[in-house]
C-alpha cells in the first residue's frame, strides 16, 4: 500500500489527498490515511502500476529493465528476450512469443515431412522382429515333429527300417543326432532370454498358431477318447450367446416389415441370410442387435433363454456394416491393434492381444498387406476385397460372442470368399455366434454355412433350418432344382416369380411362408387366414395342433438348457471392462 502523510489544504482546510479535516485552532497536523480497502473497492491506497513503494509513505519509478506491477513492493527484472521500458507495468514478450511461434510450426513441420519416414522404420523395426521370431517358432516346430517322428518309430520298432530308408539327415534317430539336437536347443533357449519384448511376444504367437494348426491337422487321427481330452482341454474361452425369437413382428405405422419371425440363432454356428430386395434383411438384423427403438415390436427376442436387451451385451457383439469402418490413414495392422486395444479387456496382457492380433491377421490372408496404408479416396491403398476383409478382421479382434455381417462377400472373388467363409468357421469352432447377410454365393460357398434363413416379401420366413435339409424340405413342396442351377438363388427366383414350378396342391409360390408356418406347427396371423382356405392343405400336407407346439417347445428348452449349462459356469457376461476415453486417446498419441 502506498499511503503518504497528507498535507493540509488551507483553502479547504482538509488534508490532502485525504477527506479528513483537522480541528481549527489546535496544534494538531495531517497525518496518515484515514481509510482502507481492498483492491477491487478502489485503487487508491495502492501503489499505482509502474511504480514501487518499499515503504507505505515511499514511492519510486521503476527503472528499465524492469517491470512493477500494482501494489509493487519492489521491481521485478525483465525475463529472456523480453524488453522493459522505464515505468513499465508488465513485460513486453512479443519477441519471445514470435521465436516460440517459429520453433512450433518447424517442429510441426518436421513432424509432417518425417512422421513417413518414421513410421517406415518403426515397421522395418516390427517386420525384423516379427521375422525372426517367426524363424525361431518355425525351428521349434520343426523339432518338435523330428522328435515326434522318432518317438512314433521307436514305439512301432521300426528303428532298423526306418535307417534303411531314404530319410533325410536331419530326421536321424541315432543317438549322436539326438545329443546335438538336445545342444541346439539349449543355445536356443539360451539366445530366448535375449529376445527383446517384441520379438518374445510374436515368438509366443507364432508359437501358439503353429501348435493350433497342428491340432486341427491331427483332429481326424484322434480316437473318441482324445476327441474328448481334447475338447476338455481347449474348451471356448467366450460366453455363448443364443438369440430366440417368438413371434417377432416389427412395423412403421400400417408397414409391417417384419411378421411372425420364430426361430433362433445358436452359438457355434454359421447362419446365411438371404432374400429378395425389401424382403427385411436389413430389419432382421436390426432385430437381432436389439436396435429396435423406432418400430412397433411385438413378440419376445430371447437371449440365452431369457427376455432382456440386446444392449446390455453390446461388449461381446460384432457388427460389420457394408459400409468401410476402417481409418484410410492408418495400416491394416494398425487398423486392427487399434481395434484391439479399444475393445479387448483392459486386463488381458499385451501378450495375449498380440496373439489375437496374428491369429486374425493369418486367418484373412492379410499378411502381405499388413504394413500397407489402407488408403482414402484421395489417396491410393489396398483393393476393395482387402478392405472388406480388414473391416471383418476389426470386429474380429474383439473376440465377440455374436458376430454379425451385412454382406461379408459382396466385392470379394471366390477365392477370398472361401477364406473369409473359413476363417468365420473357425470363429464359429469356438463358441461364436455367426449370422450374416449374402446374395448370390456359389454353390460351395453356400454349403460352407450351417444354417439358412430365407425371408419372402413383407419380412416372413420361408424357410429357416440347416442347409442339409433345404433341399428335401422344397422338394416336398413340388420345387426341385433343375441341374446346373444354384439352389439359393433358384429359390430367390422362385419367392420373386421368375423362375415358374408348379407345387402341391393348389399353393403357390406366394404361400411358402405359409407352409412354412404350417410346417412347424407356429400359429397363423389373422392377415394370412385368407391364403390358409385357398389353399386348403392344412390336412393334406401338415398335422397342426397342440401336441407340435409342445414338442417344439422341449426341443427348445432342452437346447436352451445346454447355454446355460455353458453360461453358468462363468462370471457375469460383461465382466469385460475396456479402456476408457483416456485410455484410447493414449492409443491415438502412440500413433
Amino acid at each position: 500500500a502506498y499511503c503518504p502523510l497528507g498535507t493540509l489544504n488551507k483553502t479547504t482546510n482538509l488534508c490532502d489527498p485525504y477527506s479528513y479535516q483537522i480541528t481549527p485552532g489546535s496544534n494538531q497536523t495531517c497525518g496518515s490515511a484515514d481509510s482502507w480497502a481492498d483492491v477491487i473497492t478502489t485503487n487508491d491506497v495502492f501503489c499505482p502500476p509502474g511504480h514501487h513503494c518499499p515503504t507505505t509513505t515511499q514511492k519510486f519509478n521503476c527503472s528499465k529493465g524492469s517491470y512493477c506491477r500494482k501494489g509493487s513492493t519492489g521491481e521485478n527484472k525483465c525475463g529472456w528476450k523480453s524488453r522493459c521500458k522505464g515505468n513499465s507495468e508488465k513485460e513486453n514478450i512479443t519477441l519471445f512469443g514470435g521465436i516460440l511461434i517459429v520453433v512450433l510450426i518447424v517442429i510441426l513441420l518436421l513432424v509432417y515431412n518425417c512422421s513417413d519416414q518414421f513410421i517406415a522404420v518403426r515397421a522395418k523395426i516390427s517386420s525384423k522382429s516379427r521375422k525372426k521370431a517367426a524363424k525361431i517358432a518355425q525351428e521349434s516346430a520343426t523339432a518338435r515333429k523330428r522328435w515326434k517322428l522318432a518317438k512314433e518309430l521307436v514305439l512301432r520298432h521300426e528303428v532298423e527300417m526306418y535307417e534303411s530308408s531314404d530319410a533325410p539327415e536331419e530326421l536321424a534317430t541315432s543317438s549322436d543326432g539326438i545329443l546335438h539336437a538336445d545342444k541346439g536347443n539349449g543355445k536356443r533357449s539360451k539366445s530366448r532370454r535375449k529376445l527383446n519384448v517384441r520379438t518374445e511376444r510374436f515368438r509366443r504367437a507364432y508359437s501358439q498358431i503353429d501348435k493350433e494348426r497342428a491340432l486341427q491337422l491331427d483332429k481326424d487321427k484322434l480316437t473318441l477318447s482324445g476327441i474328448v481330452s481334447r475338447a476338455a482341454e481347449n474348451r471356448p474361452q467366450r460366453p455363448m450367446l443364443e438369440v430366440a425369437f417368438k413371434g417377432l413382428t416389427l412395423s412403421i405405422g400400417k408397414k409391417k416389415l417384419l411378421q411372425c419371425v420364430t426361430g433362433k440363432l445358436s452359438p457355434g454356428r454359421i447362419t446365411a441370410i438371404m432374400g429378395p430386395s425389401g424382403a427385411g434383411k436389413t430389419t432382421f438384423l436390426n432385430a437381432v442387435l436389439g436396435k429396435t427403438s423406432g418400430y412397433k415390436k411385438d413378440g419376445l427376442v430371447l437371449v440365452n433363454g431369457k427376455s432382456g436387451s440386446m444392449q446390455s451385451y453390446k461388449k461381446i457383439i460384432g457388427f460389420v456394416p457394408q459400409d468401410d469402418i476402417v481409418h484410410g490413414n492408418l495400416t491394416v495392422e494398425e487398423n486392427l491393434w487399434f481395434s484391439g486395444c479399444c475393445r479387448l479387456s483392459k486386463s488381458m496382457s499385451k501378450a495375449d492381444k498380440v496373439l489375437i492380433l496374428e491369429r486374425v491377421i493369418g486367418s484373412l490372408g492379410l499378411q502381405e498387406i499388413r504394413n500397407s496404408l489402407v488408403g482414402t479416396v484421395e489417396k491410393r491403398g489396398i483393393s476393395g476385397g482387402q478392405r472388406k476383409r480388414v473391416n471383418v478382421g476389426i470386429e474380429m479382434v474383439m473376440e465377440p460372442s455374436l458376430l454379425i455381417l451385412d454382406e461379408p462377400t459382396t466385392g470379394l472373388d471366390s477365392a477370398s470368399s472361401q477364406q473369409l467363409l473359413r476363417a468365420l468357421r473357425h470363429e464359429a469352432s469356438q463358441g461364436v455366434n455367426v449370422c450374416a447377410v449374402i446374395h448370390q454365393p456359389s454353390y460351395t460357398l453356400f454349403n460352407m454355412f450351417d444354417d439358412f434363413v430365407l425371408l419372402a416379401r413383407g419380412g416372413l420366413i420361408a424357410y429357416h433350418g440347416p442347409i442339409s435339409e433345404v433341399e428335401n424340405y422344397f422338394s416336398g413342396l413340388g420345387i426341385k432344382v433343375p441341374d446346373r442351377e444354384n439352389p439359393p438363388d433358384y429359390y430367390i427366383d422362385i419367392l420373386e416369380g421368375i423362375a415358374k414350378t408348379k407345387m402341391r396342391g393348389h399353393a403357390t409360390p406366394k404361400h411358402l411362408p405359409l407352409l412354412w408356418i404350417l410346417h412347424n406347427g407356429y400359429e397363423v396371423p389373422e392377415d394370412m387366414q385368407k391364403d390358409l382356405e385357398e389353399i386348403n392343405m392344412m390336412h393334406e400336407l401338415y398335422t397342426v395342433g397342440s401336441i407340435t407346439r409342445e414338442l417344439s417347445s422341449v426341443e427348445q428348452t432342452k437346447s436352451k438348457d445346454s447355454v446355460h449349462q455353458n453360461v453358468s459356469q462363468r462370471n457375469d457376461l460383461l465382466n469385460r471392462k475396456t479402456p476408457g476415453v483416456l485410455a484410447q486417446y493414449r492409443y491415438y498419441l502412440g500413433r
